[in-house]
């Protein structure tokens, strides 16, 4: 299972993605989820997948490699499209790709087709942009009235980004929230777990302003955790038990 969260604020961009896969109960291991197409002063990309391993190896490929183009036109790699919209369009054509390749096979071996991806960054002076990529290579925008997108596991920690995340909201605030958010789903599927890698983009920066990855044990995060825990248990407290049940004599 996976947890993915992409979080575009005034100030810019946050990713955060877990390291969890699973073949089955006794064959768990770790692979990056969060990948960067960066072009350092031209272009920060940021990428974040869940789903089919084998189909998101081959499509991250395609994307590196280069996409085959339509008639005679020359393949195209993703750090060379020239906006974010034609890069989400590009990387909807290697889905497509890796699907007419793979149908077949597939198909005989009774396994679903499946892959979600996230995508924002930012190329040149054009808009900063995140968006949601389906199995069939279509997509949706991040808006100011929705500024954050998630793939995977994702209704454990969708409440506290509903409550807690809006476009104005700081943009390390909005990496904190996401890594409660993450925290939130860990606790309840445990299909999900670390390292986690992170990302932070500052707009028009053009260059990662953060990439790391959290691995067991790293102090901030396990701060993070226990104080979340004890602020749900300190607000139940504060809270007034409901006035229901047997009326007293």
């Amino acid at each position: 299972m996976t947890y993915c969260v992409g979080v575009l604020v005034e100030d810019g961009l946050v990713m955060v993605a877990d390291t969890r896969t699973n073949a089955g109960l006794d064959d768990i291991s770790t692979y990056r989820k969060l990948h960067h197409f960066n072009v350092p002063g031209e272009r920060v990309m940021m990428l974040a997948s869940a789903g089919n391993l084998s189909i998101t190896q081959s499509v991250l490929s395609l994307l590196q490699e280069g996409v085959p183009g339509e008639e005679d036109e020359p393949p195209q790699r993703l750090v060379e499209a020239p906006t974010m919209f034609q890069a989400a369009q590009l990387i909807g054509r290697a889905i497509r790709r890796v699907r007419m390749i793979e149908k077949d096979g597939f198909e005989a071996a009774n396994i679903r087709f499946s892959i979600s991806l996230l995508f924002g960054g930012q190329i040149g002076t054009g808009e900063m942009r995140l968006y949601l990529i389906y199995s069939a290579g279509n997509f949706i925008e991040c808006s100011m009235d929705a500024p954050f997108l998630q793939i995977g596991e994702h209704k454990y920690g969708k409440p506290i980004l509903d409550r807690a995340v809006t476009y104005r909201t700081d943009l390390y605030d909005a990496l904190k929230v996401s890594l409660v958010s993450m925290d939130s789903t860990m606790r309840s599927n445990l299909g999900v777990g670390l390292p986690i890698d992170i990302a932070v983009a500052r707009r028009n920066a053009l260059d990662p302003e953060v990439n790391h990855r959290i691995e067991a044990g790293e102090g901030y995060f396990h701060d993070l955790r226990e104080r979340w825990s004890a602020a749900l248990r300190a607000a139940h407290r504060a809270i007034p038990r409901p006035p229901y049940g047997p009326s007293e004599k």
